[in-house]
């Protein structure tokens, strides 16, 4: 599959029509697949399906093992229905598969620390930033999160100061850093992955999502950071030599996810006829989808980042939900309120 085709028509249109819609509307549109957490509208969501269940008391034991610590089983959204927690799939995208309450609020937290505080400040992960910069880590891999947000000290110093004007901390992590790569370093100009060794993948990130996602072994992964106002171009992801699975986890605001298919429909006096297959999905915090199948290398894209959506549980971080002690983070209290994270995973190799 060629990485630089453009996307079809179709799909392109609907991208376009999410874009432009206002908030209000998002909640009134009855064509986005918003499966709430444990409440499943069958009226509005009639070609939605159960395709699988997941055991609520395994869960429970992986995101422990993942916290270091207990996380309560009643945490584990679905755990009160048989002990299982359910996958969804839309039955004109077959082999995507939902899971619209997949992390506990206590597990969230976490998992974007480890992401943004740790394999951020690890030099091996390359960032959008380092393109056209040098980027000054902070002593010790400390987290970004370390420094003060008032400082006008540069963390990023441009190849060429012509084009480019030093970054300080507040700039980096409010606007400009908008990718981290994890394991395989992807090159997003080449649209390959580079021939040398790859830094190793982290492995408690790797072993919770395998406790999910059996069938894809985490070698690559890309952290996506928006705000809203931004969006993610409709693309495939082609580059991998595997056709496993793509597992993509979203922390923070909510989502509008446009994907599409395309296949033969038949013939007709202009020639052959492509069919076209569109769905919309609402992606909030916690939730996880995964691209399987006929959906592998489904054209996809973010045309919206939804304001005001982040949950309670992440709006303070990085600093303390409800610390009473002096927060290292209190500085940037906050930052993540107008903040969403997408883990997105995937396996490079058979």
């Amino acid at each position: 599959m060629d990485p630089y085709q453009r996307p079809p028509d179709g799909i392109r249109t609907v991208y376009k029509k999410y874009q432009k819609m206002k908030p209000s509307q998002l909640d009134l549109d009855v064509d986005i697949v918003d499966l709430l957490p444990s409440d499943l509208d069958l009226d509005r969501n009639a070609k939605v399906r159960v395709v699988n269940e997941l055991d609520a008391a395994r869960l429970t034991a992986s995101f422990g093992a993942f916290a270091g610590g207990d996380v309560h089983a009643s945490s584990v959204r679905g755990g009160s229905v048989q002990g299982k927690l359910a996958v969804y799939e839309h039955q004109d995208m077959p082999g995507l598969h939902i899971i619209p309450s997949l992390l506990p609020s206590e597990i969230q937290p976490i998992l974007l620390s480890k992401l943004l505080h740790r394999d951020l400040s690890h030099p091996l992960h390359l960032t959008n930033i380092h393109t056209h910069y040098n980027v000054a880590y902070p002593p010790g891999n400390a987290s970004f999160f370390s420094l003060s947000p008032t400082s006008p000290d540069a963390v990023a110093h441009p190849l060429d100061p012509s084009v480019h004007r030093p970054l300080n901390a507040a700039q980096l992590l409010n606007k400009k850093m908008r990718w981290v790569t994890l394991g395989g370093q992807y090159d997003w100009t080449q649209k390959k992955y580079p021939d040398a060794s790859p830094p190793p993948f982290p492995s408690d990130i790797g072993q919770l999502l395998n406790g999910v996602f059996s069938d894809t072994k985490a070698e690559a992964a890309i952290v996506n950071l928006y705000s809203p106002g931004d969006t993610l171009s409709v693309h495939r992801d082609v580059a991998e030599s595997s056709a496993t699975g793509l597992i993509s986890v979203s922390l923070g605001c909510d989502a509008i996810f446009v994907i599409g298919t395309t296949s033969p429909s038949g013939t007709s006096a202009g020639g052959d006829t492509v069919e076209e297959k569109v769905i919309v999905l609402r992606l909030r915090s916690g939730s996880a989808v995964y691209m399987s199948g006929s959906s592998r290398f489904a054209w996809h894209g973010v045309p919206q980042i939804v304001p005001g959506t982040c949950p309670d549980a992440l709006k303070s971080w990085p600093a303390a939900a409800n610390s009473q002690e002096v927060d290292e983070y209190e500085n940037w209290r906050g930052w993540m309120e107008g903040k969403r994270v997408n883990l997105n995973v995937r396996q490079m190799w058979d």
